[in-house]
Order: C-alpha cells, then sequence, then structure tokens
C-alpha cells in the first residue's frame, strides 16, 4: 500500500435542527469537552465542535435525525468512576458492561438518543 493512516482527526455525531444550545451543555459544559469555532464556511449549517484530546467531536445538525442506538464513539478518560458520578448527578442513564482487555466501561446517551461508550485503561 501506498498510504498509511495516522489517526482520527474528528468523530460526527448526528443531532436535530436546533439543539446546539442542548449540545453546548452536554459536550461542553457536563463532559468538559472545550468548544472551538467552526469555520466560516461551515457555520450555515449550524450545530457546533468540540475538542476531545487531540481529536474533534463534531455535532452535526441532521434535518431527517434519528439517534444512533448501536453505533457510538468510545471516549477513553482518565477518571471514569468521576465521570459516572457526574453524569449521574446530571440524571443520565447509566448502562454498566463488563471490562475488555484492561479496560473499564460504560454507556449512556446524550440528550438526543446518541448512544455514547466511556473507557478508562486500568
Amino acid at each position: 500500500m501506498e498510504h498509511s493512516f495516522s489517526g482520527i482527526d474528528h468523530i460526527q455525531i448526528a443531532a436535530p435542527p436546533g439543539s446546539e444550545a442542548e449540545a453546548r451543555v452536554f459536550y461542553g459544559e457536563l463532559l468538559g469537552m472545550p468548544e472551538i469555532p467552526k469555520p466560516e464556511n461551515l457555520k450555515a449549517r449550524g450545530g457546533c465542535w468540540f475538542v476531545c484530546g487531540s481529536q474533534e467531536v463534531h455535532i452535526g445538525i441532521q434535518p431527517d435525525f434519528s439517534p444512533s442506538k448501536k453505533a457510538h464513539p468510545g471516549f477513553t478518560v482518565d477518571t471514569l468512576d468521576s465521570l459516572r458520578a457526574r453524569l449521574e448527578d446530571a440524571g443520565c442513564a447509566i448502562t454498566e458492561e463488563p471490562p475488555i482487555d484492561g479496560r473499564t466501561r460504560f454507556f449512556t446517551y446524550d440528550p438526543f438518543g446518541n448512544r455514547l461508550e466511556f473507557l478508562e485503561f486500568k
């Protein structure tokens, strides 16, 4: 092969029209991901972008939105128990899952019903 992959630049999570404020509260305030400005030529599409480690999380507006119930991003965190408690305090339902390959994990849903996984390497 003449090419190789060096990583993932971003993931995109779909959300319904008009949900930017709710996305900012959940991804920005609750999860603590810093928001970054969208490029000028993409602002008219709506949505918002956040930084997650060295990658980006793009919340994209989808007119015919339907949440993803199976497909999901897996976010690694340093203090999984602390994040779990923060999400539970905010009223988010947590689904426990068995650890895999030295990682503890759980699932929850964003305000739009998209499935999210959070993992910590042990």
